[in-house]
């Protein structure tokens, strides 16, 4: 990636990168529908217990707390817009209002020795996956102090007429303990789930940025070569009308701009033509490109490089014809940016090499750098992921930002192509890319 799309990127990454948490994403419509299912439960556990069971209860108290419930919800489905965003102090608040609520029930019910104590986790995993990490470990807090303290103090547990179902407290701290490490838990991991899928979201949108960015390029290439092409004949027409008007008007004004109309045409198809000799894309010559032209084109901004020496060649069966691909954006930009990576670690020399036979098509980019550090090697491909702190210092100045490599290789996936890393045995890193020779031969040309 050039250096000036990277420190643009980069500054803009630069808050996402310090907490990718997703963040004020959850709708009160979400927090209205849980607790709707969360009262119709109580209910059905009510009705069951009581009706059901026999099992003797404060009964009425129960109903008190619901009745709260529903009171909270129906007054935000009539105060707050459904598709509205809560901020996050708003959805704390919902939260920590169930939690008090479910601890209320439970108090009245058996407190921690009511099987569905293990409830309280719910709402914490909840904010573990949409809220900033503080207010996780606040609501997390919260749930471990209530499940201890419905461990001291609570109603006794509903049971069997004229029996009472006593545990010891010891039996019950340990219930409330369990209850504390389900909570940091399944938060700690709903929390770095949720972080490693924003994380990968963010990336995938930039890699998505940068392959758009490349299309419309390409896509810029093939308007200009159609308009050259489609303009070059009337151009034509205007020059020699202009020219033989020249010639036949005499000395004076009308001559002069005679001569003017034929010089602006001369400007006009030289201008064309050059943008027809190079077009990015377009026709079916334009869209393909040679094995030896794609590795040539990549290597050439460190063609004249003085601190690394860069070379490429091409390996095909013996009196095989040169093989040509499907000329596509994301081929160079990302061995480009592989090429970056390497021409940065390099002590003296980075490899650009392409083999082809009858099946697969494969490049592989080498140096003789020190290779990948075995911290990162497990991760690599994965946004975020660098052994580069900074790009202040290194040949292309590159920043280390830990997505070149994810945006390469996922560019490089949708072709088709499968993406390796590993150690040369001789030392260096060497990058490998292969694709079946079906899913990047430009088809025959006729």
């Amino acid at each position: 990636m050039p250096l000036e799309d990277m420190v643009r990127l980069d500054k803009a990454l630069a808050p996402l990168r310090q907490d990718v948490q997703p963040r004020e994403r959850l709708r009160p419509r979400t927090l209205i529908l849980l607790r709707w299912l969360a009262i119709g439960g109580q209910l059905a556990a009510l009705v069951i217990v009581r009706f059901g069971l026999g099992f003797d209860f404060p009964l009425l108290g129960c109903l008190g707390l619901i009745g709260l419930s529903t009171v909270a919800n129906l007054a935000l489905v009539l105060c707050v817009p459904p598709q509205r965003v809560s901020s996050q102090w708003e959805a704390v608040l919902q939260l920590t209002f169930d939690i008090a609520q479910l601890g209320g029930m439970l108090y009245l019910t058996g407190g921690i020795d009511n099987p569905f104590a293990v409830l309280l986790i719910g709402p914490v995993i909840l904010a573990a996956v949409t809220l900033q990490g503080r207010f996780t470990v606040m609501l997390a807090a919260l749930a471990i102090g209530v499940a201890l303290t419905l461990s001291v103090f609570r109603e006794p547990l509903p049971w069997l007429a004229g029996q009472i179902m006593e545990t010891p407290r010891l039996y019950r701290i340990g219930e409330a303990a369990a209850i504390a490490v389900g909570v940091i838990l399944t938060s700690a991991y709903a929390w770095g789930s949720a972080a490693d899928a924003a994380r990968m979201e963010l990336a995938l949108h930039e890699a998505e940025t940068v392959l758009h960015r490349e299309q419309r390029i390409s896509a810029l290439g093939a308007l200009a070569a159609a308009a050259a092409h489609e303009l070059g004949t009337p151009l034509a027409t205007i020059a020699v009308v202009a020219k033989e008007m020249a010639l036949a008007s005499p000395e004076g004004p009308l001559r002069e701009d005679a001569e003017l109309v034929s010089s602006q045409a001369r400007r006009c198809r030289d201008i064309l033509h050059r943008l027809a000799a190079a077009p990015e894309t377009g026709d079916a010559v334009h869209a393909r490109v040679s094995l030896a032209q794609l590795l040539e084109q990549a290597l050439e901004p460190h063609i004249d490089g003085e601190r690394v020496h860069v070379e490429w060649s091409v390996v095909g069966p013996p009196g095989a014809e040169p093989i040509e691909l499907v000329r596509r954006p994301e081929l160079s930009r990302a061995l480009t940016s592989f090429i970056d990576n390497a021409v940065d670690f390099a002590r003296s020399e980075v490899r650009l090499i392409g083999r082809y036979d009858d099946d697969s098509v494969v490049i592989e980019v080498r140096d003789d750098g020190p290779g990948f550090s075995p911290d990162i090697f497990a991760k690599l491909g994965e946004p975020y992921v660098t052994s580069r702190p900074g790009g202040e210092g290194s040949p292309t100045g590159r920043l280390g930002m830990g997505l070149g490599f994810f945006i390469a290789k996922t560019l490089l996936e949708r072709t088709g192509a499968h993406v390796e890393f590993r150690n040369h045995r001789s030392g260096g890193a060497v990058v490998t890319v292969r694709w079946a020779r079906d899913d990047i031969e430009a088809p025959p040309a006729y």
